[in-house]
């Protein structure tokens, strides 16, 4: 196992920590700020929706980051960019309307009608944003070893 692939494991096991509680934080933001209250039914929900998120997207997330660099057709953000499905499907299903977003979301993000989806390792935490660097850089010098011929 090379040093990319150390730190990816290191950063999918912080993600798995990370992602429940960045489910379930996004639905409450928006679903207090659209109706004022937070109840245990809607907790649950969000919850249970943070699980599903991890289950689905760790094994994507891990994937990539055994395999070998060359072979990568996405990156690790392109994956989490999806967690944004997990709140949206609770906020839905609760009525919630559409938020008012800018023009580059509504163009690059059209499903995510709340504006949540991820755009930097920082959304789930300081651990997660210092791993994502230490992956990017660690891929970065792999390309530059294979150009180079090492």
């Amino acid at each position: 196992m090379n040093q990319m692939q150390e730190i990816g494991l290191e950063l999918a096991g912080e993600l798995e920590k990370a992602l429940p509680l960045w489910v379930e934080t996004q639905t409450k933001k928006i679903y207090e700020a659209w109706s004022g209250e937070w109840s245990d039914s809607i907790a649950a929900e969000a919850r249970k929706a943070g699980e599903q998120c991890c289950e689905q997207l760790l094994p994507l997330i891990r994937n990539l980051f055994e395999s070998d660099f060359a072979n990568q057709q996405t990156t690790p953000l392109a994956i989490l960019r999806r967690a944004a499905e997990f709140p949206t499907q609770v906020l839905k299903s609760r009525g919630v309307g559409p938020v008012v977003r800018d023009e580059f979301a509504e163009s690059n993000f059209p499903n995510d009608v709340y504006d949540l989806t991820p755009t930097a390792f920082l959304d789930f935490g300081p651990k997660a944003h210092d791993l994502g660097i230490a992956w990017g850089a660690a891929k970065a010098f792999m390309h530059l070893q294979q150009r180079n011929g090492g």
